[in-house]
């Protein structure tokens, strides 16, 4: 394994997670007493960049393209968080109804939906054809492939090339840049621009967010190791925006080099990561001691709760849980179940731990006496909407940062 970016051959582990199943790989009833293959998962830094990445890549096929349960911004606040991203880039790059955006692993299409409301062309890439499916049956052009010159061809051939391309927690799930890189100079027009959001490693490493380490989600994203690869293929980032989407993201805007103007704020934290994500520094070199005392908290406290007869659910069942789960080792020995929204996952099992899911009405009927937040980052709008389990005496349990009783 060498490095993604820079293509140094010594990978430092600074996490070691274990033996997990992939993260979204949720089971059939039929499938329970098959057997579940673990890969490791280890966070390392690059010796020569700095780039935070994992040492093992699972093929793509097995994590996309098998029955892959995931839909993205089912939450209100996921919805905002796209439209207002739409309206946003629309605006600053003066796009109007001439202008084709292309969404990379567009999942099924709440972005581009958005930037259609907005008056632009719409184009969506993705893998998962059961997601696809949906995709182009509320209307979303979606082509079913993992992002490829031949893929880049058929948009280039039927729309011209793209104003702006987007990748929304999908760069950092990309193993070969270089040959995005490649794709995106077929793709964009000379002027255009690429931007991408993922999770800032910067939060992840300050908010002890280990949950958010999976196997989709081989790099973790900086901003100062990115700067001399983007620079290999003359482009620059020119601009970044934070938000507070899934824990703390970042949002990066890339053009040909001297272009644009790159902003201050860029700068600013690009001169800041020097010192924070160091390898030597206490951010750093404390994380999987803190991740340890994290899980040591967390299942002392759930062991205590049934030890006093209380029951126990897990609310929501995205990715990051399954991290959480199979680590920590909290299966049905200390969760009855777990509930979900999403129509994908309702009926099956969680991967590893075999846990039943089950739809979020499943709360309030059964009224277990905690419910821990395996999505703790839309803590607010799932408290808020379990408002009745709630006053009915139940108690929510937040395990990110470090785990605490919501009363």
């Amino acid at each position: 394994m060498k490095c993604r970016l820079c293509e140094s051959q010594v990978l430092r582990p600074i996490l070691d997670l274990g033996f997990t199943p992939p993260a979204d790989q949720f089971l059939h009833e039929t499938q329970l007493c098959d057997p579940e293959v673990y890969y490791p998962l280890r966070l390392c830094l690059c010796a020569g960049c700095n780039f935070a990445q994992l040492d093992h890549v699972v093929d793509p096929r097995i994590l996309y393209q098998n029955d892959y349960p995931y839909e993205a911004s089912i939450t209100r606040a996921g919805h905002a968080h796209w439209k207002s991203f739409a309206k946003s880039a629309v605006s600053r790059l003066k796009l109007n109804s001439s202008d084709l955006v292309v969404d990379i692993g567009s999942n099924v299409g709440v972005l581009l939906a958005a930037f259609r409301d907005e008056g632009v062309r719409i184009q969506g890439v993705d893998p998962a054809p059961n997601i696809v499916k949906i995709a182009q049956d509320d209307g979303i052009d979606t082509i079913c492939d993992f992002i490829s010159m031949g893929a880049v061809d058929r948009i280039v051939g039927n729309k011209g090339r793209a104003s702006l391309v987007t990748a929304t927690n999908v760069f950092a799930h990309i193993d070969d840049l270089d040959a995005l890189m490649a794709v995106l100079a077929r793709l964009l027009k000379d002027d255009g621009v690429f931007v991408f959001e993922a999770p800032y490693f910067l939060h992840l490493l300050e908010m002890n967010e280990y949950d958010t380490i999976y196997h989709e989600h081989l790099s973790y994203i900086a901003l100062r190791p990115l700067v001399p690869f983007f620079e290999k293929f003359n482009l620059e980032i020119f601009d970044i925006e934070e938000a507070d989407i899934h824990g703390g993201s970042i949002r990066v805007y890339i053009g040909k080099s001297f272009q644009r103007p790159v902003s201050t704020r860029f700068k600013e934290l690009v001169a800041a990561e020097a010192e924070t994500l160091k390898p030597t520094a206490p951010l750093v070199t404390s994380f999987a001691e803190r991740v340890a005392k994290n899980r040591a908290d967390l299942t002392w406290l759930l062991h205590s709760l049934k030890q006093q007869g209380k029951t126990i659910a897990g609310v929501s069942a995205p990715a990051k849980g399954m991290t959480l789960l199979n680590y920590c080792g909290i299966g049905r020995g200390l969760l009855d179940f777990v509930t979900e929204k999403s129509r994908l996952k309702i009926g099956r099992y969680t991967p590893g731990t075999h846990l039943p899911v089950l739809g979020d009405e499943a709360l309030t009927k059964r009224r277990p006496d905690y419910a821990l937040l395996l999505a703790w980052n839309f803590a607010d709008e799932i408290i808020k909407n379990l408002e009745g389990y709630r006053k009915a005496g139940g108690r929510f349990i937040v395990p990110i940062p470090s785990p605490r009783i919501v009363e």
